[in-house]
């Protein structure tokens, strides 16, 4: 049933375009998706998420402001080339190319972050990618929205901290980092490298090697060198790899605490038992739902157009999913109240992501309330919120255990400005002037 909603959505697309008559009035949404290989688990309910939600706001309000949304999906595999591949297939199709593109990797982020300028196509790349890409005067066409990999760095330092009983009291003591060797696992160690010198604890970094689903050794040095916390950027069957050889060996599981890509569903079910107490970070929002699922469920589930599973519908993935459609669809929204209620590029597209503006009004009226704080996105500032949270496993769900974190921006900014600075020059781009920038 599942692959035959897949083919009946792909046929959907390719009628879209052989139709151009009809497509005039329509926008169009590449979808860059892995539902095969080792990091299908979590790549699944995110892309059911992403396509419900759009599926939502056609059969609901019949698009935006009149304009059909359509949509493909594109299987990379999480494999930074195939990746590429999809977005050259992808980024030209409906009446005025891709709106914006979700690579859901930071590998493929990194290489397309060099293509977006030229296509003029933006970026959303939501709570991944480049941390410094957060800097919007250099990085044009590159939206990290809720969140980078060094804002979540710091908020797991924060929460560390205080369960130690204040920043003063990580002098001395051991950090471990696993990761995914891989761009996405060592985007946290810059800034975890900065804050070991700033409040003196030691910094262990691991490296697991692709996909992650082997890691004797790395737990091996895990029980020899005992650290204080582990902190755990994993992504796929690494995850659950991680949460269980920890268990192996007898490490606490509440004193690891995984990015917040490392703290879904399928991270911890396949685990068992040694799951229960493992943290994780929240990306703002968890499992749950909300006013939103209940027209989800109405709109598009009770039609049989989902292709999720019914328990996946309110997990965090899938959660993420849709919130990562609705950042788009609002974002084409606010351009729209420029540029008019018409399919638009991808270059009024990222106009609109410049000037989102979501108010906890706007929030509770999009069926969010309760998911996420307010968020403000600016020339200057292409993050737009830096609060989290942290969940706990406890053998059967996820429960909130922390208030929230703000992202400390007196490390942070400094960070970004000096990194984005060595890439504008290296790049040989002139940063815009955001004081100017309208």
């Amino acid at each position: 049933m599942r692959l035959g909603m897949l083919a009946a959505a792909m046929v959907a697309g390719a009628a879209s375009l052989a139709a151009p008559a009809s497509a005039q009035n329509e926008q169009f949404v590449p979808l860059l998706v892995y539902r095969t290989g080792a990091y299908a688990p979590n790549g699944i309910p995110f892309a059911n998420g992403m396509g419900d939600y759009l599926r939502m706001i056609n059969e609901r309000d019949g698009g935006i402001n009149g304009v059909k949304l359509t949509f493909e999906e594109c299987e990379t595999g999480y494999a930074t080339d195939r990746g590429v591949e999809c977005y050259e297939r992808l980024k030209g199709k409906g009446p005025t190319g891709a709106s914006f593109v979700s690579p859901l990797s930071t590998g493929i982020t990194f290489a397309l972050t060099e293509k977006a300028p030229g296509d003029k196509i933006p970026l959303i790349t939501m709570g991944y990618g480049r941390s410094e890409s957060r800097d919007g005067a250099v990085f044009q066409w590159n939206f990290p929205l809720l969140g980078t990999y060094w804002t979540a760095a710091n908020v797991a330092m924060q929460h560390i901290a205080k369960e130690m009983g204040g920043a003063d009291k990580l002098k001395g003591k051991k950090i471990a980092l696993v990761y995914h060797d891989s761009p996405y696992g060592k985007e946290p160690i810059a800034l975890l490298d900065a804050m070991s010198k700033r409040l003196g604890f030691e910094f262990l970094p691991i490296p697991v090697p692709h996909p992650g689903n082997e890691q004797k050794s790395q737990w091996l040095q895990i029980r020899q060198q005992r650290p204080d916390y582990v902190l755990l950027w994993g992504w796929g069957v690494m995850n659950s790899t991680s949460v269980t050889e920890a268990g192996n060996v007898n490490y606490p599981r509440d004193k690891m605490i995984g990015v917040w890509w490392s703290g879904a569903e399928p991270d911890v079910i396949p685990a068992g038992e040694k799951g229960a107490g493992y943290k994780a970070l929240m990306l703002q929002h968890g499992s749950g739902k909300y006013a939103v699922h209940v027209d989800i469920e109405k709109f598009v589930v009770s039609k049989g157009q989902s292709q999720a599973k019914p328990e996946e519908i309110g997990h965090v993935l899938y959660n993420r999913g849709l919130i990562n459609a609705m950042l788009g669809v609002e974002a084409i929204r606010t351009a729209q109240a420029k540029f008019g209620n018409k399919p638009l590029t991808g270059e009024q597209v990222r106009w609109g992501l410049e000037n989102l503006n979501l108010t906890a009004e706007r929030i509770k009226a999009l069926g969010f309330e309760g998911v996420l704080q307010p968020l403000k996105v600016t020339c200057a500032d292409h993050e737009g919120a830096r609060a989290s949270r942290l969940h706990q496993w406890d053998g059967k769900a996820w429960k909130v255990i922390s208030d929230w974190y703000q992202g400390d921006d007196q490390i942070l900014a400094p960070m970004v400005k000096e990194t984005a600075a060595k890439y504008a020059a290296e790049k040989k781009i002139t940063p815009r002037d955001c004081s100017k920038d309208g």
